[in-house]
């Protein structure tokens, strides 16, 4: 692996590589509260057929993290990655989870000529993930830990007692086996950077995204439908044990991406990238869009 400080818009990221630079390029888009290193398993499996890149995005690990929630609007977070896409003179694959999904579908959808081909794990497309968060449904119910952060001064609560309220977070229902020793020392001292709890944070206080209560549905805010459509091959890949992300988050995606693959990966749940990193590499290498 080589990893260094690289500028993108004049600002510091700090991006990792793995695998020879003359590869095809994966770029790699990790989601909350993740950072760049956490592709590093599936990035071993990978490198012999990609050139994989994976920053750190806006507001994590040891990228610029400015201060104020207007920073973190999806539009400036996409334009990051099209600064980096851009230094590598050419488009590339993206592979995408969770809130690194949301950034890897606005670079297919807005960006096309960037991307030649969309990955995603354990990710959702705008407009059923909306269509869900509205319905007061089962992932209304699931999804009610995005308005509790959107509060003011809740870093506080997730950093206190050795970060204790943020692990179980990300651990409901979940296995997290894979988050233990040295690994969860290394996330807690990203967690501790100054000013990062709060920028990672802001990513969730910026987004549009509107959160129905339980059993209360609300209107589905108006979206640009006709701009939402993935014109590359999409790959979708889904641990089915995530209780994050239900499967209702990509009913109807086929409306916005005509050359979908879905693949379930079984027995895994939303951390199928640190669970069954093979299974997920084995997966895309086999795939022939």
């Amino acid at each position: 692996m080589h990893s260094a400080i690289e500028s993108l818009q004049g600002q510091p990221f700090f991006v990792r590589r793995w695998g020879d630079p003359a590869l095809p390029r994966l770029l790699l888009l990790h989601g909350f509260p993740e950072y760049g290193g956490a592709w590093a398993e599936i990035a071993s499996h990978l490198s012999q057929h990609f050139h994989c890149i994976a920053p750190d995005q806006r507001g994590y690990g040891q990228s610029w993290a400015p201060e104020g929630v207007e920073n973190y609007a999806a539009s400036s977070l996409i334009g990051d990655m099209v600064a980096l896409i851009g230094a590598e003179q050419g488009p590339v694959t993206v592979f995408g989870h969770d809130w690194g999904a949301a950034i890897a579908y606005g670079l297919a959808m807005f960006h096309p000529h960037l991307v030649d081909r969309l990955i995603i794990a354990n990710g959702v497309h705008p407009v059923p993930f909306q269509r869900a968060l509205a319905s007061g449904g089962e992932q209304s119910a699931a999804s009610q830990y995005i308005p509790w952060l959107r509060q003011p001064g809740v870093e506080a609560e997730l950093s206190a007692n050795g970060f204790e309220k943020l692990q179980a977070l990300f651990a409901t229902h979940m296995d997290m086996s894979w988050l233990s020793g040295a690994r969860l020392q290394a996330y807690k001292a990203e967690w501790a950077r100054p000013g990062r709890l709060q920028a990672m944070v802001n990513w969730y206080r910026a987004s549009p995204l509107q959160v129905a209560k339980p059993g209360q549905p609300i209107a589905m805010p108006a979206l640009p439908l006709a701009r939402l459509t993935v014109p590359q091959p999409h790959l979708l890949l889904w641990g089915d044990g995530d209780t994050a992300l239900l499967p209702e988050t990509t009913l109807g995606l086929e409306e916005f991406a005509p050359q979908l693959t879905r693949i379930t990966i079984a027995g895994c749940d939303h951390w199928l990238h640190h669970q069954k990193p093979k299974d997920l590499a084995e997966a895309i290498l086999n795939w022939n869009p």
